[in-house]
């Protein structure tokens, strides 16, 4: 493919925002040992770390990062991100529809771009469920896309469920003058998923090509209900599995559908 030649610098910007959920069953007794255990396992320093990773996936230089944990729970962690490594980039693999690394390095220019992850440990007021969101950011300005690092973020987590915007915002000028809104083939988010996760998620698209807009969504297969017990060694009869098992589908089933079936 030959290289379209550009005025000046790609200042399109690729923004990568997505929803993360875990749920978990935890009767009232251990709803705020819950939270204490994720607000330590997703802590301001571990998040930082995540975000790291994530630049160097990427080959981004780190300027600044602004990290916060909050009381009574959660966190957020903003970093800003610059041009990479001086080294020719190769715009075609970096955003040919591929899963990226888990993690190996990958090289870019980036410039005025920034990550993002806020997080949001909860529990349901009258159920025995507790859920744990993730928001993440991902935006680039330049020749690579974020999708690169999407791998890598959906294995840093435990994800029941992942929902997920991809987005290109302004325009590139080529030496003619004529505006490039896009500059590489997408046809959906789930190309950047490596096909082994892939498979054990059940999948949504709902795109706007004209409008360069993409949406996907994430919902695991199997919910083996030893996986949704916060203390695993948990007794049950069939009857409560069963009941439990209900509860555990509806909360899934109202989150990735975005309403209530109460």
């Amino acid at each position: 493919m030959k290289k379209l030649k550009l005025h000046g610098f790609n200042n399109l910007t690729k923004s990568l925002s997505f929803n993360i959920y875990d749920v978990c069953y935890t009767p009232a007794d251990q709803k705020q040992a819950y939270i204490d255990y994720i607000d330590e396992a997703y802590n301001a320093d571990r998040l930082t770390q995540i975000l790291k990773d994530v630049a160097e996936i990427i080959g981004a230089n780190i300027l600044n990062i602004a990290h916060q944990d909050y009381d009574p729970q959660g966190a957020s962690v903003t970093m800003l991100i610059a041009e990479g490594m001086d080294t020719e980039v190769d715009a075609e693999q970096l955003n040919s529809e591929s899963p990226g690394p888990l993690p190996e390095t990958v090289l870019a220019h980036l410039d005025k771009s920034h990550i993002t992850v806020h997080t949001y440990p909860e529990s349901h007021p009258d159920t025995e469920i507790s859920t744990f969101r993730a928001d993440i950011d991902v935006s680039t300005c330049g020749q690579i896309s974020p999708l690169k690092a999407l791998n890598y973020l959906i294995h840093s987590f435990e994800s029941d469920i992942v929902i997920m915007d991809y987005k290109i915002r302004g325009f590139t000028r080529d030496v003619s003058g004529q505006k490039h809104y896009i500059d590489h083939n997408i046809t959906s988010i789930q190309k950047y998923i490596s096909e082994d996760t892939s498979e054990k998620y059940q999948m949504i698209d709902v795109n706007v090509y004209q409008e360069h807009l993409f949406h996907t969504k994430m919902l695991l297969k199997e919910t083996e209900l030893e996986n949704y017990l916060f203390e695993k060694e948990s007794a049950f009869s069939e009857e409560e599995k069963k009941a439990i098992q209900e509860q555990l589908q509806q909360e899934m089933a109202e989150i990735f559908y975005g309403r209530n079936y109460a």
